[in-house]
């Protein structure tokens, strides 16, 4: 009998020991456990919760942490967010003396005692845009490279291949053809260094070539035989000019 009760006692004391709280689960392990964590008091889980109001922010786990089904300790745990997840909230809901927010974290929506988060700011990927002046300098370092009809890279480029590349340098994707280029921008009367500047009946009637407004009364473009600055004064472009116009 005595060694039944011993093989009892034993493995009631390893399940037991083996068990993971919510306290456990939510924060390292102390010697003493605040009252401010999940666990605090079976009493908290019996007091009724009040409505669940509207609730925004971004939000970070302090500890390895139980997302639960609705707010208190009772409910099922819907998935346990790592420490550092960020999540974001929705909803609020007091229940007795505690704050509970609803978030989305793990692709997954819960319940997490307010006391378990920390507020953080999650920066935005920056969209990386193309400046006037970084437009124009990318322009200006393709000076002399030879043009080549149909070309779109630093061994050759045609107009619209080296619009392209130089708004592409600067951190803009533009359109390929000078029809698309005059298509997707829109016309100005005061041009600034970065606006495009179209000309019209060169090879061929309508829309036909298109440079970059430099300042000056002066733009850069792939024409002739290579890359140059040219005068909007100039006795060729200066009557072919169509308009000024910008992305």
């Amino acid at each position: 009998m005595k060694k039944l009760f011993f093989t009892l006692l034993t493995a009631g004391s390893l399940l037991f020991a083996n068990s993971a709280t919510d306290a456990q689960a939510a924060q390292p392990v102390q010697t003493n456990v605040s009252s401010s964590y999940e666990t605090t008091t079976s009493s908290v889980q019996q007091v009724a919760a009040s409505k669940a109001t509207a609730k925004s922010g971004t939000f970070k786990m302090k500890y390895n942490t139980n997302v639960r089904a609705d707010a208190g300790t009772k409910y099922k745990v819907v998935t346990v967010a790592k420490k550092g997840s960020i999540a974001t909230a929705t909803h609020q809901k007091k229940v007795g003396k505690s704050t509970w927010y609803k978030v989305k974290v793990n692709g997954k929506s819960g319940w997490v005692l307010s006391t378990l988060l920390s507020s953080t700011t999650v920066k935005k990927a920056s969209v990386k845009t193309a400046s006037s002046s970084s437009v124009v300098s990318e322009a200006l370092a393709l000076k002399g490279i030879p043009y080549k009809f149909g070309g779109t890279t630093r061994a050759g480029f045609d107009c619209s291949g080296f619009i392209q590349y130089a708004f592409k340098q600067a951190g803009k994707d533009v359109s390929r053809t000078t029809s698309t280029q005059f298509a997707e921008s829109y016309k100005v009367s005061n041009p600034q260094p970065g606006d495009l500047v179209f000309f019209a009946n060169t090879y061929k009637p309508g829309i036909s070539h298109v440079g970059i407004y430099i300042g000056n009364n002066q733009f850069v473009h792939s024409g002739g035989a290579k890359a140059e600055v040219k005068s909007m004064n100039d006795p060729y472009w200066g009557k072919k000019f169509h308009s000024f116009k910008r992305f």
